[in-house]
């Protein structure tokens, strides 16, 4: 894949992303590569569905990304970024306000991620057994999931969710974030789903996971920085200040 190509894939991700509509080759021309001519843009578009990078839904149609697509753009084009400072005092001022409420930590920390991702979150301590979810009515709320079936297979897989999670946080290394797109999601039942896994130790000693689940749309490079932000906290390594302002 070329620079060009490189582009116009991430262009596609980034506006499939916040439309969930197919993308044509004349609104990437006028709103993200002005300077490639449409018809360039569409034989680049034609090459990457070829390769397997996008797909048309219908033959009138704009294209969206392949799971394919998702993987090359995570490892290829995406790189690491990290939340900002406003990003992080934020975070870090939620969680003080849910835990003031007295809720488990367990739940408090996945109501804060699903909250800041727009997605379902999960947070399960390995060693107490203790799973919390957060963000299924977030998720639902997705056009992809509007069918009662996917509905149906999403709740059946959360009754399992504890077993899948233990087996995982076994096989990952220690500290690795994992990301699994599409069919690579080991959870057959959410296959349409994507998913950002990744273990931690509490400030006590104590094994835990993390997990962001969402429509293979998701904003992965936020999502990724969520969890790493989220193990600092659990784990101790960020101290969570409270400033007062005296008048």
């Amino acid at each position: 894949m070329n620079e060009r190509q490189e582009k116009i894939l991430s262009a596609v991700i980034e506006e499939y992303t916040k439309t969930a509509m197919p993308v044509s080759s004349k609104f990437l021309s006028e709103g993200y590569l002005s300077e490639v001519s449409p018809a360039t843009i569409r034989n680049d578009m034609m090459h990457l569905e070829q390769e397997g990078y996008l797909q048309q839904m219908h033959i009138s149609s704009g294209r969206v990304p392949t799971d394919k697509g998702y993987r090359y753009f995570v490892e290829e084009i995406m790189g690491d970024c990290e939340l900002s400072k406003k990003e992080q005092q934020k975070m870090q001022t939620e969680m003080l306000k849910l835990r003031a409420k007295n809720n488990r930590l367990s739940r408090t920390t996945a109501k804060l991620l699903s909250a800041l991702s727009g997605n379902m979150a999960i947070n399960g301590l390995i060693d107490k057994d203790e799973f919390s979810d957060f963000g299924m009515s977030e998720l639902l709320e997705q056009p992809e999931f509007q069918k009662m079936d996917d509905v149906c297979r999403l709740a059946e897989a959360l009754d399992y969710v504890d077993e899948f999670f233990d087996k995982l946080s076994v096989e990952m290394k220690d500290g690795e974030t994992k990301i699994f797109i599409g069919k690579e999601n080991p959870i057959r039942e959410i296959s349409n789903c994507s998913m950002i896994v990744s273990p931690y130790k509490s400030k006590s000693g104590e094994k835990g996971i993390l997990a962001i689940i969402g429509p293979k749309r998701m904003e992965y490079a936020k999502n990724k920085s969520l969890l790493e932000y989220m193990k600092k906290i659990l784990g101790g390594v960020v101290v969570i200040i409270i400033t007062i302002n005296i008048i």
